[in-house]
């Protein structure tokens, strides 16, 4: 009878780890995974991993990690912001450089770290060709006017086009937008004007019919807010005893107009930026109330960022806001 042979002992799988016969052996092997898992470790999370195929580099468990991405890369960090270039007009009021410059300490208030640079377009330092020769990259200039006109559709372009060393954009200006009315009513409720029967909105008027019609849409706004009341534009720049039909009334003339329909204290908004003679002007002219220039009030604070954003999101044209007005990119 032939003896029978046992059985081999069964192998073992392919994949199974290798015991550990010492502690010593089991920190040394956990070493070098956390020494290799740190190695790619960065300010932002972790490197990306080695392509399929090809083992990552061994490491020493004493060897010393890296200071900082590999091949002395520096962390990519992301562009600067376009700086913002208030475009004011300027005055020979001094209380006017004071007003647009605290404006502005709120710009930059409501968004740190973005660079805001002022430039005036006569009348006071800085002149906005020398703002622009001071930056460089990219810049959106933002006009501190509150309707379209010569200034905005001719004099900041050719300013614009005169410094080629940047890229940049002009947005629209402030109004009409209902942030503008926002400000307005606020600086009518601060004169005394709580509920007023009737308001005459002053401006500065132009000879651009653009100007005209951002002004009366300022006025519906302003009209909006204060629940109906009559709210009739008025240009200190127009003739003071009036013209042909179809002329913009001036500010005495639109007190006529609201006289003879009952309302002989209107209270005057003052739709300017800043003091200056205009506004001057038509403050003293006013029977009623009469506001302060719009200054540094917060509401046209967040509307200079408004525009400036809105410049930015613009792409190879205009984009309409709710008003439809438009923002040109240059």
């Amino acid at each position: 009878m032939k003896a029978s042979t046992p059985p081999p002992p069964p192998a073992a799988p392919p994949c199974a780890p290798v015991p550990f016969d010492s502690t010593a052996q089991l920190m040394t092997e956990i070493s070098i995974q956390l020494g290799d898992r740190l190695s790619r470790v960065r300010l932002r999370g972790l490197a990306p991993r080695p392509p399929a195929g090809r083992p990552p580099e061994a490491r020493r468990p004493d060897a010393p990690c890296p200071a900082g991405p590999p091949n002395g890369a520096r962390p990519v960090r992301p562009p600067a912001a376009p700086a913002l270039v208030a475009v004011a007009h300027g005055s020979r009021d001094p209380a006017a450089l004071r007003t647009v410059t605290a404006l502005l300490d709120r710009v930059r208030e409501l968004r740190p770290g973005l660079v805001v640079r002022l430039g005036h377009i006569e009348l006071n330092a800085p002149l906005l060709p020398d703002t622009l020769a001071e930056l460089d990259g990219q810049a959106v200039a933002v006009p501190l006017l509150l309707a379209r006109g010569h200034h905005v559709g001719h004099d900041i372009p050719a300013a614009l086009a005169g410094a080629p060393h940047l890229a940049a954009r002009l947005a629209r200006p402030l109004g009409p937008h209902p942030l503008l009315a926002e400000a307005l009513h606020a600086r009518l409720e601060e004169a005394g004007a709580r509920r007023p029967s009737a308001v005459v909105l002053a401006a500065a008027g132009s000879r651009a019919p653009e100007s005209a019609t951002d002004t009366a849409r300022t006025a519906r706004l302003l009209s909006q807010r204060l629940g109906g009341v009559p709210v009739l534009p008025a240009y200190a720049s127009a003739p003071p005893e009036g013209g042909p039909p179809g002329t913009p009334l001036s500010v005495p003339a639109a007190l006529r107009v609201l006289a003879a329909r009952g309302h002989r204290r209107p209270a005057l908004a003052s739709c300017f930026t800043a003091p200056g003679r205009f506004a001057a002007q038509c403050a003293a002219a006013a029977p009623g109330p009469a506001a302060a220039p719009l200054g540094d009030h917060p509401a046209l604070a967040r509307l200079v960022l408004h525009r400036y954003d809105q410049a930015l999101a613009a792409r190879g044209g205009c984009v309409q806001d709710s008003l439809g007005a438009a923002t040109v990119s240059v």
